[in-house]
């Protein structure tokens, strides 16, 4: 077997991915602290095609050279916004019929799993802050809690880990 070079994996440009169809995925950072984080979110939103980010907070903006560092280019991809209060993201966003999902662990929260997108609704994921994850306020705005499952003995992952994990199970719920 011969890794593929670059050249050979048949990316999207910047100006093919602004046309194209976007993933009905939205993801609002709620509160994050490490650039090196944000970067991250932001690959991971490019690679499964997002519709927009939502930076809230105290979360960071680009350019920054430490989110350039993670991000390799994908804030020039993705269309993100900055809000500085993530309620008013919540709200905006369920006046327009988005489902709003806090990823967090919760009463009641549904497991990763066991969550099945529907089609033709649009979906907005929002990752909490490092340390205390998305504040209350904003779990009791949210539609649904969606958590993930986890058999270890930590009780949580690091975001840009969890952002990860719920964008690609989500996608691949929604694509395949």
């Amino acid at each position: 077997m011969r890794k593929l070079k670059n050249s050979e994996l048949d990316r999207l440009d910047v100006d093919a991915f602004k046309q194209a169809e976007k993933t009905p995925i939205i993801v609002v950072l709620d509160n994050i602290r490490s650039l090196n984080n944000i970067g991250s979110v932001f690959r991971t939103a490019d690679a499964f095609i997002v519709q927009k980010i939502y930076l809230c907070g105290i979360t960071a903006q680009p350019p920054h050279k430490d989110i350039h560092k993670t991000a390799l280019g994908s804030t020039e991809s993705v269309d993100w916004e900055y809000v500085p209060k993530t309620e008013d993201v919540v709200n905006r966003l369920k006046s327009e019929g988005v489902v709003v999902i806090s990823v967090e662990q919760a009463e009641n929260a549904v497991m990763l799993h066991e969550f099945k997108p529907e089609p033709n609704i649009t979906y907005a994921f929002i990752f909490g802050n490092e340390v205390k994850g998305v504040s209350q306020g904003v779990v009791n705005m949210s539609d649904v809690v969606l958590e993930i499952p986890q058999y270890g003995t930590k009780h949580s992952l690091n975001i840009s880990v969890s952002s990860g994990v719920v964008l690609w199970d989500v996608f691949s719920k929604m694509r395949f």
